[in-house]
């Protein structure tokens, strides 16, 4: 099969949870257990960091798996969902696996992932297992998928696992309370395995402690003011909480006979976009106007950018916004700031919201704009109708930076 044939067939042959929503999510971990041991067990065969919350942990991981590269390991990084290419979730010192793996992999496994109707993520956390395997990666650092506790992701044995914060986020599937929520990140959590929390959140910190208790493994906290004299290249206020989680993270590994110096450290936070690819967090794409992308799609990291976009200096802002269905927009549409231009669209996915409802249900917020046919042509009006000191922002979803990307 060749590569864009694989890709279609992985698309439109079997569920995935970011098109389809929670049809598409498995109640137990039978399938990838099964795909595991027909690979001859590669989760087993390589040294892994597991990464899990609600916001924060895509950062966390590129930034940890680019330390570990300026440290001289040969690094893995599994991460989704991806913004245009594929690709993008597997990666090995920054350079994705090769599309010939992508089809291989799949043709040479694929009777078998259609007898067991393995699920997209299912597949694609097998495939990347597999590569670090047969490359024989140093360590890994894997990002869950959703949830944490019947993630795909979830069979592996790390050296540390790692708990960004916690936050309102597919609660249709995860729980709508804090507390529903973080049990299910929590299943991250390991026999006599370290486990790191991002932040302090004492509504749900006994989850985590009791959880680290009846594991027998050592849970730390992260401490932002010990690490503030380290920096990283990503931009977004958010990202000082994710620095600080790194390098607790690598105190840890340093802990464990992982040998990284703090120069290690500050090369890897500065060169996260050259080592790892990493992109759509708070992402200048142009200037004058100046136009930011960022992917936060719930309350709390909604949150974050409303108010940093608060920050900036503009003689008029313009938002390029898209949602998926099952996002809560009672919680949401508040914070977004009433002095905006909006351009309401629907992402090009199943789960995307009808540009239409988007802007009827802002209007009852005071966010006013018209609806557009798609992200590309909401963009495109914006640009064209801003000034050189106006701001254009788009997000809402990874969706939405991913069509314009």
């Amino acid at each position: 099969m060749k590569y864009d044939d694989t890709l279609r067939w992985m698309y439109g042959k079997l569920p995935m949870y970011q098109r389809q929503g929670g049809t598409a999510l498995k109640k137990n971990l039978d399938n990838i257990l099964r795909l595991d041991a027909r690979l001859g067990h590669p989760s087993r065969k390589f040294k892994s960091i597991h990464i899990g919350g609600t916001n924060g942990k895509g950062s966390v991981s590129h930034m940890l798996a680019s330390v570990l590269q300026e440290a001289g390991y040969t690094t893995g990084l599994y991460t989704s969902p991806h913004l245009s290419d594929f690709r993008e979730r597997i990666r090995i010192d920054g350079r994705m696996i090769h599309k010939n793996s992508v089809s291989g992999f799949i043709s040479r496994h694929r009777d078998f992932l259609e007898r067991y109707a393995l699920s997209f993520f299912e597949m694609t956390v097998g495939m990347a297992f597999d590569h670090f395997a047969r490359r024989k990666v140093d360590i890994a650092v894997v990002e869950v998928g959703l949830g944490g506790r019947l993630d795909s992701t979830n069979i592996l044995l790390p050296e540390l696992s790692v708990i960004t914060h916690i936050s309102y986020d597919h609660t249709s599937v995860l729980g709508d309370t804090l507390e529903q929520i973080a049990v299910e990140k929590a299943g991250i959590i390991k026999p006599r395995t370290p486990v790191l929390i991002g932040r302090r959140q004492p509504d749900i910190d006994k989850i985590f402690e009791r959880t680290a208790r009846e594991k027998n493994a050592e849970i730390y906290f992260a401490d932002p003011e010990k690490t503030k004299h380290f920096h990283a290249e990503l931009h977004g206020d958010y990202q000082r909480e994710n620095v600080s989680t790194v390098v607790h993270a690598v105190d840890l590994l340093r802990r464990r006979g992982w040998k990284i110096t703090a120069d290690d450290i500050s090369r890897g936070l500065m060169r996260v976009v050259r080592n790892t690819g990493f992109a759509g967090r708070w992402q200048v794409l142009g200037e004058k106007p100046l136009i930011i992308a960022d992917t936060a799609h719930n309350e709390e990291g909604i949150a974050a950018v409303t108010a940093q976009l608060g920050r900036l200096p503009y003689e008029q802002l313009h938002m390029v916004i898209s949602f998926v269905q099952d996002k809560d927009l009672n919680r949401i549409l508040p914070l977004l700031p009433e002095n905006a231009r909006y351009y309401f669209a629907k992402a090009d996915i199943p789960r995307g919201l009808d540009a239409k409802v988007l802007q009827r249900q802002a209007a009852k917020y005071g966010l006013k704009g018209a609806a557009y046919r798609s992200v590309a042509e909401a963009y495109k009006e914006a640009v064209s109708g801003a000034d050189e000191k106006d701001l254009v922002f788009v997000g809402g979803s990874t969706f939405t930076v991913a069509e314009i990307m």
